[in-house]
């Protein structure tokens, strides 16, 4: 499965698992993601994605983007967009 690097985890909020993500590349509802780190590592599909609070179905490049994530995750983890 080829996978492509689209941002880096830059901050985690516990109580509410959700993880704020610097894009270096565009992303979609849909779309099925890989977060690696250290201690991380599990993929998901994008089913809820914000931008300033406010719902959106796709994020550009140079956005940073609220996702809800399915497991803990740290800052500094790597996402990767799977290719299908």
């Amino acid at each position: 499965m080829e996978e492509k690097l689209i941002g880096k985890i830059t901050h985690y909020f516990n109580k509410i698992g959700v993880a704020i993500i610097e894009l270096t590349d565009g992303l979609k509802k849909g779309d099925r993601v890989h977060i690696k780190g250290h201690s991380t590592d599990f993929e998901q599909d994008v089913s809820s994605m914000q931008i300033d609070r406010q719902d959106v179905e796709k994020a550009k490049k140079g956005d940073a983007i609220g996702l809800k994530v399915d497991q803990k995750v740290k800052e500094g983890d790597e996402v990767y967009l799977i290719l299908s």
